[in-house]
């Protein structure tokens, strides 16, 4: 179980994640039949939850496994205080929302809606469950022989009956940087998103890749910067579907910029008081310099560059 909370929206899940207790089928199946026990509806990965200030996590009892569809199951996340936490995945043509959503007064919502506004803790266990139903939902057929996978009752294994092979859920590396020099730092606006944000460089770490190595290339392959130092600063999971967004805040040797066309907008060096004033102003859609908000990792590496971190 985290003894600290993290500083990332998405990180701080409270639950001990039960390694030991998922591998006995016979515990799962009594917890699953316990009235303590909390289960997590997810419709087409839209996460149940009860409106308010703040907004909390719709967790339900196990009356709702009556409702399930064929062939879902719960899906254990872990244990606090002794009860078990699930996951459901209710999605499905036969199986409209409102069948669960009209309980207590409980919605079904886009988790990005929410997440700044849930307690920390609870932001880290949305993006727990979130990436694991995913995983599942995604991961049907075996990848090695396309035959249907199983899932095992400890949620975080599937098993092709056909080949043999085991399937795991995995997670996804992306280094994702501030780049700097003297008294500026890059920022891009990528192609894909649309949202007209500037925002700190990132991509996926390649495979047989160092962090460092994948800051500077991504750097490079997007801006055209060398890249020197390299200095970890923090991580924030990312269910989106399920990324490990690994933050670094990196020295730049040179400023002429060449920009990738095809991966991005736009590239450019801002100032540091350019970053602070729109720090500022988060909210006002109509400024040149837009920034993510405290949702996203992004945010923060930029907050460290400006206190000197």
């Amino acid at each position: 179980m985290n003894e600290f909370n993290a500083a990332h929206i998405f990180a701080g899940d409270p639950l001990d994640r039960a390694d030991r207790e998922r591998r006995d089928v016979g515990w799962i199946e009594t917890q699953t039949l316990s009235t303590d026990s909390k289960f997590l509806p997810f419709w087409n990965m839209q996460i149940l939850h009860k409106p308010g200030v703040p907004p909390t996590l719709g967790w339900l009892g196990p009356d709702v496994l009556a409702h399930l569809t064929p062939g879902a199951q719960p899906l254990l996340l872990g244990v606090r205080d002794g009860v078990a936490h699930f996951a459901l995945d209710v999605s499905g043509p036969d199986q409209p929302p409102d069948a669960f959503a009209s309980a207590d007064g409980f919605e079904f919502i886009e988790p990005l809606r929410i997440a700044t506004h849930l307690a920390l803790e609870d932001s880290g266990t949305l993006a727990h469950a979130k990436s694991i139903v995913n995983w599942h939902a995604t991961h049907r057929f075996c990848a090695k022989c396309g035959v249907p996978t199983v899932a095992l009752p400890g949620a975080k294994e599937r098993v092709c009956n056909e080949c043999g092979t085991h399937h795991f859920p995995r997670t996804d590396p992306v280094a994702i940087m501030v780049v700097h020099h003297q008294d500026r730092c890059l920022l891009g606006r990528s192609r894909r998103s649309g949202t007209g944000v500037f925002s700190a460089l990132a991509g996926f770490i390649d495979q047989g890749e160092s962090i460092e190595e994948a800051v500077r290339r991504e750097v490079y392959e997007e801006a055209g910067i060398h890249v020197g130092e390299v200095r970890y600063h923090s991580s924030q999971p990312w269910p989106y579907p399920s990324s490990l967004m690994i933050g670094c805040i990196a020295h730049a040797l040179d400023t002429e910029i060449f920009i990738d066309e095809e991966e991005m907008a736009e590239v450019r060096w801002f100032s540091r008081d350019e970053i602070v004033d729109a720090l500022g102003d988060l909210s006002n859609k109509e400024r040149e310099l837009r920034l993510p908000g405290p949702v996203a990792i992004a945010h923060h590496l930029l907050n460290a560059w400006v206190a000197g971190g």
